[in-house]
């Protein structure tokens, strides 16, 4: 009897508990669904900093810490619900530290901070410290104000490469590798010690260009002439009574005091904020806006790998072919989707596996032509990233996204060299004349080297076609752009590459044209591919690659942490022997 009693006694308590439990996530649904508190002439308070995520983190950490990370685009529909939203009068913008090292994600939140000004209502910066990408975010607002002590480091675009060839040579290892095109330079910063003149060229063009586009963008913001701007740039970093003389900034305060340096934000002699992070509750339904028509809008953040999408802790960040071909079927069977857009944050990756991907979106863009295929890049949409675009009936662009990069390598590290200066000694046993030809202990034969050449030649030629059949032009056209050039959003424009210049909204606004969706129509976008479980992401943290994705790491932390795991992506993530496609990396700030 006692032991039914306890039971008894215990299932009663197992009960309880799930029905407590249910009550509680109903309550919380409740409350989540209700939307923030806002009151009548709020100022919205964004505060954009660190690695900007087109995606919130599934990862572990993530998924306990991180679910109310803004990403670029939650920033921009904040701007954009707010623009619409009588409650809000205005933004104060606090640009924070931006951590990566490109300019398209900033470029979207700045066209985004722009737009919302038309509505005629007042959008202010503050900056604690102004380098040059928070500066450049700053000045798409109506007024700039600077810590009173805080210098406004604003100097122009420099760009920082790194080559290990000599280290190699004194660790007595040797890069063996090949490349396809002449600037496909991902694997000089492994075996050459400086610049070659195509490398050089390269780099100072994409140097220049952007530097041209922040002198343009600012200088149009602060009502300068561009030549007043270049002149200013070289008297850079500013103290901030410098910033303030020069017409950079509008003044200089500390974040209480702009209550009463802004009446635009206050009402009733302070300023009611509401933080984006709560804001970013508030829905289009919220405020009486019914969308009509679905759009799909399916994310490729990180390296290009074959298997599984993921997060790795140690490297960020996985488009793995398995999984976007899992996403691309299951979409093509949703009827109500009326178009597609591709969102490209990716340096490319696996040959291999972009082939795989490439493919699953012709067949998607070829199933049903009256649904259109629009691609918006990002930050990156480069070499495996660009290969992947190349389906898009239209591609859109930031004029500061990398992209192009249309070209290959293949090779590896020899080390027995190393091994003897510890005295280590190898001997290897084959059967079949090329069974080595991977092998770390010797470089390619001549004979090897000519057999992965060719393979290469087979598939750089590939990719030249594929990328004509997108763009409509011959393979010899594409050839005087490719050579594994990496270009500019601004300058794929100008040689074809790309179609149109903008962000995610621009190729929103596209795809509702082609599928005949009236443009003052709202949308709903259906994300893909949808968050992991916490018990998926727990499960894959013990299946996770350690060597997968230091080009991924660096869409997601900062710049300090990724000089040597991006120069070892190119031997340490993808299969022996695979080519690769993926872009060079460069410091630029």
């Amino acid at each position: 009897m006692a032991v039914r009693r306890g039971v008894a006694i215990v299932l009663t308590l197992i009960t309880l508990a799930v029905i407590v439990s249910f009550l509680g996530v109903a309550f919380i649904y409740v409350l989540v669904s209700r939307g923030p508190s806002v009151e009548d002439d709020s100022t919205l308070v964004l505060r954009p900093g660190g690695a900007l995520q087109e995606t919130t983190p599934d990862d572990v950490v993530g998924q306990l810490i991180a679910s109310d990370t803004t990403t670029v685009r939650g920033f921009v529909e904040n701007l954009r619900l707010a623009k619409r939203d009588p409650r809000i009068t205005g933004v104060l913008l606090m640009p924070k530290s931006l951590d990566s090292p490109f300019w398209g994600k900033v470029q979207e939140l700045r066209d985004a901070v722009l737009d919302f000004r038309k509505s005629g209502k007042t959008v202010v910066a503050f900056l604690e410290f102004g380098s040059d990408r928070e500066y450049y975010l700053a000045s798409a607002a109506d007024r700039v104000y600077l810590l009173p002590t805080s210098a406004l480091d604003l100097t122009g675009v420099a760009s920082y490469e790194v080559f290990l060839r000599g280290t190699f040579d004194k660790l007595g290892a040797y890069p063996d590798f090949l490349q396809i095109g002449e600037y496909k330079t991902a694997v000089n910063q492994l075996t050459q010690k400086s610049f070659t003149p195509a490398h050089r060229e390269m780099t100072e063009s994409l140097n220049g260009d952007m530097y041209e586009q922040l002198v343009r963008g600012i200088a149009s913001a602060r009502g300068k002439t561009e030549a007043e701007m270049r002149q200013l740039l070289d008297r850079g970093p500013f103290s901030p009574e410098d910033a303030v003389r020069f017409g950079l900034v509008d003044g200089l305060a500390y974040e209480d005091q702009l209550d009463d340096r802004v009446p635009q934000l206050r009402q009733a002699g302070e300023m009611r904020r509401v933080d984006g992070s709560e804001y970013q509750r508030v829905t289009a339904r919220s405020l009486g806006i019914r969308p009509a028509s679905r759009i799909a809008v399916l994310y490729a953040s990180g390296v290009i790998a074959s298997g599984k999408s993921g997060y790795d802790p140690g490297n960020g960040m996985v488009v793995g072919s398995d999984t976007f071909v899992e996403q691309l079927r299951r979409l093509r069977e949703d009827d109500t989707i009326k178009a597609i857009v591709l969102r490209v944050d990716s340096p490319g990756g696996s040959s291999v596996a972009s082939d795989v991907i490439w493919r699953e979106l012709v067949i998607t863009r070829d199933d049903k032509p009256a649904r259109p295929l629009v691609v918006s890049m990002s930050d990156l949409a480069a070499s495996g990233g660009y290969y992947i675009s190349v389906p898009g009936q239209v591609i859109v662009a930031q004029p500061g996204t990398l992209t192009g990069s249309i070209g290959i390598f293949a090779g590896k590290f020899v080390i027995d060299g190393t091994l003897a200066k510890v005295g280590v000694t190898t001997e290897t046993v084959k059967s079949g004349k090329n069974s080595d030809i991977y092998s770390p202990f010797a470089r390619f034969s001549p004979e090897q080297r000519v057999k992965v050449g060719q393979y290469m030649e087979g598939f750089y030629k590939s990719f030249l076609m594929k990328v004509a059949e997108g763009r409509h032009k011959t393979p010899a056209e594409i050839d005087m752009v490719a050579q594994g050039r990496v270009w500019t959003g601004a300058q794929a424009k100008d040689r074809g590459l790309v179609d149109a210049l903008g962000g995610l909204d621009t190729a929103i606004s596209i795809a509702k044209q082609r599928a005949h969706i009236p443009a003052d129509e709202e949308v709903d976008l259906v994300v893909y591919s949808p968050r992991r479980s916490f018990y998926e992401a727990l499960t894959q943290l013990g299946r996770s690659s350690s060597s997968l994705g230091s080009w991924a790491m660096l869409m997601n932390a900062g710049v300090a942490r990724q000089a040597m795991s991006a120069l070892a992506t190119p031997v340490t993530a993808f299969r022996r022997g695979e080519p690769l496609a993926l872009m060079p990396f460069t410091f630029v700030r």
